[in-house]
């Protein structure tokens, strides 16, 4: 069920949109074969050793001292190949600082968008990081969508709190280097771009300065990077190379990994599936170009001036130490390394630098947990807990060194109990218990959706450090003391869900927290006319089998009740109720566009959230909430048309919102297109396409619907025969189809990014926009994030432009919607943003599009 919310008229730009779907059964990937040193024991629901080629990767990582730390604005702007060569090659500790989740792009996997969409892109940069090795960082900006300049961008963003939160991550991470992807500039092709480059030279002076921020400094010390560089590039015909810039020669073979860098970089970037980012992975060496920007220039390499090893740092006995448990490294017995790695952990525990011990005494133990073969996971078997319950927990631990690893004491939670157990080598252990989940425990959700934002730029976050984090830890952890030699070690393992999978096996995920009642309305909009009544479904689902009694449910708007009722009784894992808001009280709201919000409130407590549980092969379980809400469009919307047909593109809302509308939708097949195939394997009945009175194709159908070369010919033929078709915007990557249209027309990067942008009938009596609906200036008033994108800049003289439209300062645009008469039926091309405005419940946008349905009944 797709549920679309905003906030208020000036977070128009941000719209959570959830859909929990179901899709293809699951294509293993290259992550089964190599895990990052950095998530092994971080974040992930099971300890579990890295392989021995990993072992002695992060053995060589921790006798470097250097950080680097690449900075851009999205998911997907990071240069993998550069990364892998960091991480694999020099052994350099690296991160990627993204200022955005990428909330505002679009979405080719499904219908989520805007809070929902950057839940799934933190996750896929995630699972890229788990490929190339690097660490990932966030700042609390909201990607509001395309930006031509950073003008236009920092009208949405406040620069002040963005550069903050990039000081605090350099404060946190403490880089030697700072490497931007892009330009201050507009070589940067894109405002939230250039901003990034903005925004990290001014952190770079401010992250030293004990007077900026001062209210970092409780839990971080200050820090000055050596220098600020711009990873210069060549995209597309913009070339920013020059052969006076500092080179740096990446993309080696490592037969560790059995692939060269730039091969690794490929598959990282490939698992930007929401995006479409998939990405050859190229053999062989290639140059990496370096202008300088700020602080120290680098004359030979990116590391000029920087103590590198333990020995400048006047830790020479690290170093040698290191270098002896290198040499002696057997990739098949990584246990015999623990003794040496014990004796080393003493030294580097003495450090007075407290930072740098913080950060390799981590990175060390976690090379001796993998040398011991440790593997620690508590789980259970169901994947959402209520707070107050108690559940089964078993805590599976084995250890395969020689040298017995000592299990001294387990905290479930609240209680302790001591055990004083080796593990003996290679030999599983399985300990029952029951753990009751904290009373107070919170919803398993995202940090910094846990509250809504209190404006369209940042997110709002329960704890200031939490910023930059992807992810916050798990507040729920079994917290194991073990000893290895004389050394003790403490390790978390957070309650986790274990199942198993026909197709992919065990799956282990994060045991999610949920309410013991929750609320949604059971579609994701109303349309509702000013003189008629509103009828509402609103589902509850109850957890744990709760009994509620002398529940109330209130329906509200803008604090006002306007209807609800009493319920009895709720006994059920699923209930239904139905309410009416009378035309009266609609009538007394001025507004197109209400949005909604319901609670129910029983033995004194309000539960007012809906979950949104995003579900798809590649990803763990997404879960958040939101509150309890529903748009409901009120207004005069015609539609003349009863029957549709769909052709799925990259994923949005027509198909469900023409369906609340009252119209049949049917999502077209090859059957339909060539008729159905008789018992003799020939063709049987007749193509079936002129029942319909419109056919729309999603958008990006052209970008994602492989078989549309194919039926392509047939929408003409319904058309000439007198249907209508309405195609939404396509962009030029990997496309099927070379002419969309009856008539040529070319699609161009051309966008009006401004949503209040002023539109300019150029035929106001156009059949268009007259019929059903006669469409006004008013129609284009309160649109979220922009016009459109993708706008054909030459059409042929059979088209003709419906508006002329443009963001400040710049040319008119007239290719926001084309129309063309063809034989008897029309065909109309729109990349108007119809895929958000819709789920947004724009009532002048929804008049429009019917009217695009509509046309040929005139």
């Amino acid at each position: 069920m797709l549920i679309a919310f905003s906030l208020s008229l000036k977070e128009k730009r941000f719209t959570y949109i959830c859909l929990a779907k179901q899709i293809q059964m699951f294509k293993k990937v290259i992550i089964v074969f190599i895990l990052s040193f950095f998530t092994v024991f971080c974040s992930a629901q099971q300890v579990r050793p890295s392989k021995s080629s990993e072992i002695y990767r992060e053995l060589k990582t921790l006798k470097q001292l250097p950080k680097v730390l690449y900075l851009a604005a999205h998911p997907d702007d990071e240069n993998t190949g550069l990364l892998s060569w960091l991480i694999n090659d020099q052994n350099v500790e690296t991160g990627y600082l993204s200022l955005t989740r990428g909330d505002g792009g679009q979405n080719l996997l499904g219908t989520e968008q805007g809070a929902a969409l950057g839940l799934i892109r933190t996750h896929e940069l995630l699972e890229a990081r788990k490929l190339d090795g690097a660490q990932q960082f966030f700042t609390r900006a909201i990607d509001f969508g395309f930006s031509k300049n950073t003008t236009d961008t920092f009208k949405q963003w406040d620069e002040n709190s963005i550069i903050a939160d990039v000081v605090w991550v350099i404060r946190k991470f403490r880089p030697d280097v700072i490497i931007c992807r892009f330009p201050p500039t507009a070589a940067a092709g894109h405002g939230q771009h250039a901003a990034s480059a903005v925004v990290a030279e001014k952190a770079f002076k401010l992250a030293g300065d004990k007077t900026a921020f001062p209210d970092q400094l409780k839990y971080v010390n200050v820090w000055q990077p050596k220098r600020v560089l711009w990873n210069t590039f060549r995209f597309g015909g913009v070339n920013t190379t020059a052969e006076n810039q500092l080179k740096v020669t990446v993309g080696q073979y490592d037969a560790q990994l059995g692939m060269g860098y730039g091969e690794l970089a490929g598959l990282s970037r490939s698992l930007h599936k929401s995006q479409g980012a998939g990405t050859h992975s190229v053999a062989g060496i290639r140059t990496e170009y370096f202008s300088h920007v700020i602080g120290e220039p680098a004359k030979a390499t990116l590391f000029d001036g920087v103590v590198k090893t333990w020995t400048a740092k006047g830790k020479a006995d690290i170093d040698q130490s290191l270098d002896k448990i290198i040499s002696a490294f057997n990739f098949n017995n990584p246990d015999l390394s623990v003794p040496a790695l014990l004796v080393l952990r003493k030294k580097v525990m003495a450090l007075q630098d407290l930072d740098l011990k913080k950060d390799k005494i981590t990175a060390l133990d976690n090379i001796i947990l993998s040398c011991a073969g440790f593997m620690g996971e508590v789980v259970t078997n169901q994947a959402e807990a209520v707070a107050g319950e108690n559940h089964n927990f078993r805590l599976n631990l084995i250890s395969r060194a020689t040298n017995p690893v000592v299990l001294d004491n387990v905290k479930w939670l609240s209680q302790s109990e001591n055990f004083n157990r080796k593990l003996s080598k290679d030999s599983l252990i399985t300990i029952q218990h029951e753990i009751q989940i904290p009373e107070d425990a919170a919803l398993t959700e995202p940090y910094w959706l846990a509250k809504l934002p209190t404006n369209a730029a940042t997110f709002s976050v329960p704890n200031d450090t939490l910023i930059g984090l992807p992810e916050a830890e798990s507040p729920l952890n079994v917290l194991l003391d073990l000893k290895i030699g004389s050394e003790k070690f403490q390790v978390k393992l957070p309650l986790s869900f274990k199942k198993l999978d026909p197709v992919r096996g065990d799956v282990v995920e994060a045991l999610r927290i949920v309410s013991a009642l929750e609320l949604k309305f059971t579609q994701a909009l109303y349309l509702v006319k000013e003189n008629e009544d509103l009828h509402l479904s609103l589902n509850f689902k109850v957890n744990s089998n709760k009994q509620f009694n002398n529940g109330k449910v209130n329906l509200m708007y803008k604090g006002e009740r306007l209807g609800g009722g009493d319920l009895k009784s709720i006994n059920g894992k699923d209930f239904t109720a139905d309410y009416v808001i009378s035309k009266t009280k609609l009538a007394s709201i001025n507004s197109s566009r209400l949005q909604l919000d319901a609670n129910f409130v029983a033995d004194g407590v309000t539960y007012n959230k809906k979950q949104a549980l995003i579900q798809y092969p590649d990803l763990p379980s997404l879960q958040y909430f939101a509150p309890a809400t529903v748009i409901v469009m009120k207004g005069d919307i015609q539609a003349k048309v009863k029957k549709v047909g769909y052709i799925q593109g990259a994923g949005d809302f027509i198909p469900e919102f023409l369906r609340i509308a009252g119209i049949q939708v049917d999502v077209l097949k090859d059957e339909d297109f060539y008729g159905k195939l008789d018992e003799t394997g020939g063709t049987g009945s007749q193509n079936r396409l002129s029942q319909y009175d419109a056919i729309v194709l999603g958008i990006r159908a052209n970008n994602t619907e492989k078989k549309l070369g194919r039926w392509m010919p047939f929408l003409w033929s319904y058309v000439k025969a007198g249907g209508n078709l309405v195609m939404q915007y396509n962009t030029n990557q990997d496309t099927t189809v070379d002419q969309l249209g009856m008539y040529n027309f070319s699609i161009a990067n051309k966008r009006v990014t401004e949503e209040n942008a002023v539109v300019t009938f150029l035929n106001p009596n156009h059949k268009l926009l007259n019929f059903p609906n006669k469409i006004t200036a008013d129609d284009f008033k309160g649109w979220v994030q922009e016009r459109g994108a993708y706008f054909p800049d030459q059409w042929d003289a059979a088209y003709e432009p419906l508006f002329e439209m443009h963001d400040t300062n710049e040319e008119p645009l007239q290719g926001s919607t084309l129309y063309a008469k063809y034989g008897k039926g029309n065909f109309i091309y729109t990349p108007l943003a119809f895929f958000r405005q819709l789920p947004a419940g724009n009532v002048g946008a929804a008049r429009l599009f019917l009217n695009f349905l509509s046309v040929q009944k005139n």
